[in-house]
């Protein structure tokens, strides 16, 4: 295990039966409160990233993903773009539905968000069964752009996320 995981560990808290039974949510708040782990995060999303040729849009999920995709998009000198829960964006959108591993919802960005052929980074923090990134890779598509990658803080492998987001892949920082 690497110092990094070994920091996640100690920073991201499990909450058992939230937001409802069987469901274990991964708070990263404290990481977030704490400047060393957040930039040492940071720095390790942004090296990933690095590795996947250019890229010209960060695209960040609605919320958390809005915690980290600025700050890579503004490392690697691409622009971001919010994907938000529907209703959330003032101008024409694009959307998508999809299902989450307790629910189902709908994400929208705006139509003219991405140009087409630019090559696009989807980022949130964690990855569960994929939906939500193959959503947002959706919305991508609609507009006219390429997934080059997706990344996140944190994969739950059990859960199959990063089997149904070949062949693009996931990169995580953390695997439980």
């Amino acid at each position: 295990m690497s110092d990094l995981d070994t920091v996640i560990d100690q920073l991201v808290r499990p909450i058992e039966d939230w937001p409802e039974p069987g469901v274990t949510f991964r708070d990263i708040t404290p990481l977030l409160g704490d400047h060393t782990a957040l930039t040492d995060v940071i720095d390790a999303l942004v090296v990933h990233a690095e590795g996947l040729g250019p890229i010209d849009v960060v695209v960040g999920i609605e919320a958390r993903g809005f915690l980290f995709g600025p700050s890579i998009a503004l490392r690697l000198g691409a622009g971001f773009v919010p994907v938000r829960k529907t209703g959330k964006l003032p101008a024409t959108t694009l959307s998508t539905a999809y299902d989450l591993e307790y629910g189902s919802a709908v994400l929208e960005m705006h139509v003219d968000a991405i140009v087409p052929g630019a090559r696009v980074l989807v980022v949130d923090d964690v990855l569960a069964t994929g939906g939500t990134m193959l959503a947002a890779a959706d919305l991508v598509g609609q507009a006219g752009g390429v997934v080059a990658g997706n990344l996140v803080l944190i994969e739950i492998a059990a859960l199959g996320g990063q089997q149904r987001l070949a062949p693009v892949g996931c990169g995580a920082l953390r695997t439980y």
